[in-house]
Parts: C-alpha cells; sequence; structure tokens
C-alpha cells in the first residue's frame, strides 16, 4: 500500500545556510523531492533558472498570484519568492517527500494552506555569526546586510510556530538533525494508523 508523500519546511533567516543544508541533505536522502522556489529577485552568479530557482519578472509573478498558482508567495526585501503549487501536491501524491528551502513569510503561509506539513526552523548559533556569513556573501550592501539583521530578529521571534529547531553551528550536524525529523515523521502513529488498520480488517 503506497505511503502518501510528507511535506517538510525548512526554513529560517537570510544567510542561516538553508541552500547549503538543504543540498548536503539530498545528497544522501534520494526520496526527497525539491521544490524549487520561484523568485524576482536579480540571479548570483554561479545560480541557474530552474535549478537553483525559477527567476520571473514581477509582472510574471503576480500574474500567477492572480491565477492561484502558487502554494505561498512573499515580498522579501523588495522581491517576490514563491513555490509552485501544482509541483507540490503531484509529487506528495505520487508517494515522495516534499522538501520546501523558503523565507519565514512563506513558510507561514504554507502551514495555512498546507497544517499536515512538517516546519523546521533553521537558525545561527548567534546574530553576529549570521551578520558574518551574510558579508561572506559579498552580494549585499551595508544598508541591506541591516536589512536582513533586522528582518532576522523579527523572524526568530517567530519559532513557536514551527515544529522542530535546529541550530546550524556544522553543517554536517544540522543536516544528520533533520535527517532524523524525516524519518521520525514517517514511523508517527497518526500518519500510518488509518492506512495499517485496513490491513487488519476481516472480510
Amino acid at each position: 500500500m503506497k505511503e502518501k508523500g510528507i511535506l517538510f519546511i525548512l526554513s529560517g533567516p537570510s544567510g542561516v545556510g538553508k541552500g547549503t543544508v538543504r543540498k548536503s541533505l539530498f545528497e544522501k536522502d534520494t526520496n526527497l523531492k525539491y521544490s524549487i522556489s520561484m523568485t524576482t529577485r536579480k540571479m548570483r552568479e554561479g545560480e541557474k533558472d530552474g535549478i537553483d530557482y525559477f527567476f520571473r519578472t514581477h509582472e510574471e509573478f503576480e500574474k500567477m498570484i492572480d491565477e492561484n498558482k502558487l502554494l505561498e508567495h512573499a515580498n522579501f526585501v523588495g522581491n517576490y519568492y514563491g513555490t509552485p503549487r501544482e509541483y507540490v501536491e503531484r509529487t506528495l501524491e505520487d508517494g515522495y517527500d516534499v522538501f520546501l528551502e523558503i523565507e519565514v513569510q512563506g513558510a507561514m503561509q504554507v502551514k495555512e494552506n498546507f497544517p499536515a506539513g512538517v516546519f523546521i526552523f533553521l537558525i545561527p548559533p548567534s546574530l553576529e555569526e549570521l551578520k558574518n556569513r551574510i558579508m561572506l556573501r559579498g552580494t549585499e550592501t551595508s544598508d541591506l546586510i541591516r536589512d536582513r539583521l533586522n528582518e532576522a530578529k523579527k523572524e526568530i521571534e517567530m519559532m513557536d510556530a514551527y515544529d522542530y529547531i535546529v541550530v546550524n553551528d556544522d553543517v554536517d550536524h544540522a543536516v544528520t538533525k533533520v535527517e532524523a525529523i524525516v524519518k521520525s515523521e514517517h514511523c508517527k502513529r497518526e500518519r500510518i494508523a488509518k492506512q495499517f488498520k485496513k490491513l487488519l480488517e476481516v472480510d
């Protein structure tokens, strides 16, 4: 009997290392399907459309909002981010787990639209470490760094809305914790009870 997939949402402040943790996790877990987010921000050096993000104009993105084709969307520091709805729903029905790596605003929308999802909050060891990670990117101005840190403080206060909290002090340690979350969620009684009770039914 095929088990329906689980939607996992990895979220946290910008610069905390969500992308790094996600990429390392996917090198180990083959049952996870990554739902590529859509964004209107400019492509960074080394990024590719359709692999890192689906890059769209503001006009294209707003058309998708109007047509309800996004599971979630958010405006973060002047740019849109969102998740295509159809891919997520189809992949879960096929029995695969779907893994979203999104900003906090988007995660809160998913929580409203898909409360059965598993929400994981990735936090840095400290705000000073978060500042250092953002600066190492070399892609943000001093004003943008300040804006991101102010936003991060607000987002960290929202951690109570999540099911799990993982501190990203070391990528390997963080990935191991996320792997454990994925495995434990598949063993939860409420997820499999109805499925296996059918096997015990007597004609």
